[in-house]
């Protein structure tokens, strides 16, 4: 139950060149480089509703039970299916251009998505 509750981005790492790599516009770059992303879960279980709160309140919602295959859908639109499997206390998932890695250390949500040699990390905050 560790992730459960209601996170602000704290800080970003590698987010330029990410974005770039898996193909998001410029413009969309730029409006959110800065942007306190908000990421909401919510866990009973090995069931999982992880929503992300984008700028001008744009969300994304994707529900899973870990270990099992399911519906998941990006900022973008586009759908796909992924396991999401817990890991040495590590939520991780492939989605269609890179692997996620979600974590609490510190009392920080860390997530952690890889591209190639591209590396993007996200630091949040429990509010």
């Amino acid at each position: 139950m560790a992730f459960a509750g209601r996170w602000e981005t704290e800080t970003q790492e590698g987010y330029d060149e990410f974005c770039k790599l898996i193909g998001i516009p410029d413009n969309v770059i730029e409006k959110g480089r800065d942007y306190k992303l908000i990421t909401e879960v919510t866990q009973e279980g090995d069931d999982f509703s992880w929503t992300q709160i984008y700028p001008t309140d744009a969300r994304v919602t994707n529900n899973f039970t870990l270990g099992k295959e399911c519906d998941m859908q990006t900022i973008g639109g586009k759908k796909f299916k992924a396991t999401v499997n817990m890991e040495g206390g590590k939520l991780t998932a492939c989605f269609p251009n890179y692997k996620q890695v979600s974590e609490i250390s510190g009392g920080k949500l860390i997530e952690t998505a890889t591209c190639g040699s591209v590396v993007l990390k996200r630091t949040s905050k429990k509010i």
